[in-house]
């Protein structure tokens, strides 16, 4: 009766605390603007990593004599890595910290990009590719949790989602930068972020939630002072942080078999499927191999490939201005619903020039639209919303197991999509666009059922409507 009794009073307390108005809550300081940059920092490499392979394809296999087995292979090691490195990122997040993770991930990131700039053969170049693949599944993780951590809740989704923008520029610079600059020097590029974040973590501060966990009170209020402010009145924010932290951790310990408990079914169905939905309809492919897209559909492959990077940044800042004016869901929804669209169409335009002989000369045109369009739709909602969802729904009990297998599955998923990729567009180009369309239109029906709004709450309130634990605790 005791435990019930404590667990009332602190969801009491924390009840109470949402209801007040904290003006200092919704301040955005110098702070939180610098500890997002030099978080995002990571994001670009992760960026140049997703599109290096179009970027780099045609310099690579005819300098190191690759196969496209080979370098199919070498696409693909990136993901898998990274599904390594999400198999540590929760565990490691929690025992070293945000800013901890972060540096661990820059090690990788820095050897494995040095070790594809300097490579003498295969070996170098896929040993390269799996580590930069490991730092950038812990980044993929910890740069949108220590976002939404730390930033207020009116702009939470805005900032979290700087990491799809940051993302789309590294994209970008490989699909501009590659039309003249050498495969090895775009590597050097992708490390150059990794060195200014080391750098920059030395001057921002720890996640205060994760503060609260590891029960350092004094250093969680100076956090907040940092980040909201040194004459700003963090108690509120500080108390509520703690109440909540200690409600979820009174209730379940951190376990693997926690993740299975009912109420945390609906958050790990959506994470999870997020995630799949994202790699399975096909954007890691279309992202990876613009290149090889274009030169199928007989369009200029540098004409596609600089106009693409012109676009990435401009159509990214689109899902970053709405993101927190329309919520989640309807991003998501549009962005599912143009997916899929252009997928189709795309099928359909290689059906017509291989199948059916008709309109040969607008193919071309008419397939790099269609990228453009699947891409843009891609980048305001499916591309980044999955991370900034993830970073939000799971209560801090559970975000280290949670987190760590949510982003499992993404890497997962994008190391099958990546390798498979080459191999179905040898098998039927039309096909594999049908493939992901359809899933694509899957993915609606799960977004429009399953996928909770979550714009404007804290996450404690986030956590608390999808765990329904206040109603569980007033009926004990």
């Amino acid at each position: 009766m005791m435990v019930v009794e404590e667990e009332r009073s602190m969801e009491e307390g924390l009840l109470k605390l949402k209801n007040q108005n904290d003006t200092s809550d919704c301040r955005i300081t110098a702070c939180v603007i610098l500890s997002t940059f030099v978080a995002v920092c990571g994001s670009f490499s992760f960026g140049v990593a997703v599109g290096y392979t179009s970027g780099a394809e045609i310099g690579i296999m005819q300098d190191m004599g690759l196969s496209i087995a080979e370098f199919s292979a070498f696409g693909s090691f990136s993901t898998l890595g990274a599904a390594v490195g999400a198999l540590f990122s929760g565990k490691m997040a929690i025992m070293l910290g945000r800013r901890g993770t972060m540096w661990v991930s820059n090690i990788f990131c820095i050897t494995g990009w040095l070790s594809i700039a300097f490579a003498k053969d295969v070996l170098w170049l896929d040993f390269g590719r799996i580590s930069s693949g490991i730092g950038i599944g812990l980044i993929s993780y910890v740069v949108p949790v220590y976002i939404a951590e730390i930033t207020p809740k009116h702009v939470r989704g805005t900032f979290t989602f700087s990491n799809q923008l940051l993302q789309n520029a590294g994209v970008s610079m490989v699909y501009f930068c590659g039309n003249f600059l050498d495969w090895r020097m775009m590597a050097l590029l992708g490390a150059l972020p990794c060195v200014i974040q080391a750098i920059g973590l030395f001057f921002v501060p720890e996640s205060p939630r994760w503060l609260a966990k590891v029960g350092t009170e004094k250093e969680l209020e100076n956090s907040l002072l940092r980040l909201r402010g040194r004459d700003a009145d963090i108690s509120h924010e500080s108390s509520e942080i703690q109440l909540m932290t200690r409600m979820v951790e009174s209730d379940s310990k951190s376990s693997f078999s926690d993740l299975f408990q009912r109420k945390y079914r609906h958050t790990l169905v959506v994470g999870i499927g997020l995630m799949l939905i994202q790699q399975f309809s096909g954007s890691a492919a279309v992202i990876s191999y613009a290149s090889t897209i274009f030169r199928k559909a007989g369009f200029s492959v540098a004409i596609g490939s600089t106009m693409l990077g012109l676009f990435m940044i401009p159509k990214a800042m689109i899902g970053l201005i709405l993101v927190d004016k329309w919520g989640r869901r309807p991003l998501l929804l549009t962005s599912a619903c143009g997916m899929s669209i252009t997928c189709m169409l795309l099928g359909l335009a290689f059906a017509l020039q291989q199948k059916m002989q008709l309109l040969p000369e607008l193919t071309p045109v008419f397939t790099f639209i269609c990228v453009t369009l699947y891409i843009a739709t891609y980048a305001i909602g499916v591309g980044g919303l999955p991370w900034v969802i993830m970073s939000e729904i799971f209560p801090i009990n559970i975000k280290v197991t949670a987190g760590s297998l949510v982003t499992l599955a993404s890497w997962s998923s994008s190391s099958i999509v990546t390798y498979a990729f080459n191999f179905l567009f040898e098998w039927s180009t039309q096909g594999t666009f049908y493939i992901f369309g359809a899933i694509g239109g899957g993915a609606l029906l799960f977004i429009w059922l399953l996928v909770p709004e979550t714009k404007g709450l804290s996450l404690e309130e986030i956590q608390i409507s999808l765990t329904g634990q206040p109603d569980e605790i007033s009926h004990m």
